[in-house]
């Protein structure tokens, strides 16, 4: 079958309902599913739009307390699946506070400053920022990501997650993988995130991270 892209308009609502759905389930998120599946429903024919139908037909028919705990034992205590991108690039290495402060600055500067208590290398925070900031710039930082995007989307597939839909998503309205970005993600894979702890306080890896709210 040949690719169906997403155009431009699109991939701006694919981001915004993966940002959604990339977060905690809580009940205040689980409420939304019938509206999410009209969202993803009203959403033009594309491959993006068959990867989100598959993640919501599992998450729409599981018992909120599995998707909850599901959830937990992928995304937040599992090291090669966690959404904080930087983390794999940079590690525990310096670099990862000026990448950080750099990605605010960003969302500053494109009029979406940085709310909240995550961290801007959050995973939803990117897809919202991508969903909204003018000119494409979103996509280009998403793109900068990519090989971390790529390692999370091996991960999730190697666990046999749900959550690796969503992930297809994203990757699928940013355009395919270049030969240099799947190359960087095998680095990453095969050597784990770099590592400088001699006279630095490190970041928390993705594992650790404190939520933005309280799991349940």
């Amino acid at each position: 079958m040949a690719s169906r892209p997403d155009r431009s308009a699109d991939r701006s609502d694919v981001f915004r309902i993966c940002s959604l759905l990339l977060q905690y389930p809580d009940e205040d998120l689980l409420e939304l599913r019938d509206p999410i599946a009209a969202a993803v429903g009203a959403l033009p024919e594309s491959d993006s739009r068959d990867a989100l139908e598959r993640f919501l037909e599992w998450w729409a028919g599981s018992d909120p307390l599995e998707v909850c705990q599901h959830y937990v034992e992928t995304i937040d205590l599992h090291k090669r699946s966690g959404l904080y991108l930087t983390f794999y690039s940079d590690g525990d290495k310096r670099e990862r506070g000026s990448t950080l402060v750099r990605l605010k600055q960003l969302y500053r500067a494109a009029g979406l400053p940085l709310e909240g208590t995550e961290l801007p290398d959050y995973l939803p925070v990117m897809l919202e920022f991508a969903a909204s900031a003018p000119d494409g710039r979103g996509e280009l930082v998403l793109r900068e990501h990519r090989a971390s995007l790529e390692l999370v989307r091996l991960s999730l597939r190697d666990l046999d997650s749900p959550y690796v839909h969503l992930v297809d998503a994203v990757c699928l309205a940013v355009g395919p993988a270049s030969p240099m970005e799947r190359a960087a993600a095998g680095r990453l894979a095969g050597e784990g995130p770099p590592q400088e702890l001699v006279g630095l306080e490190p970041f928390a890896p993705p594992e650790v991270m404190p939520p933005s709210e309280p799991r349940r």
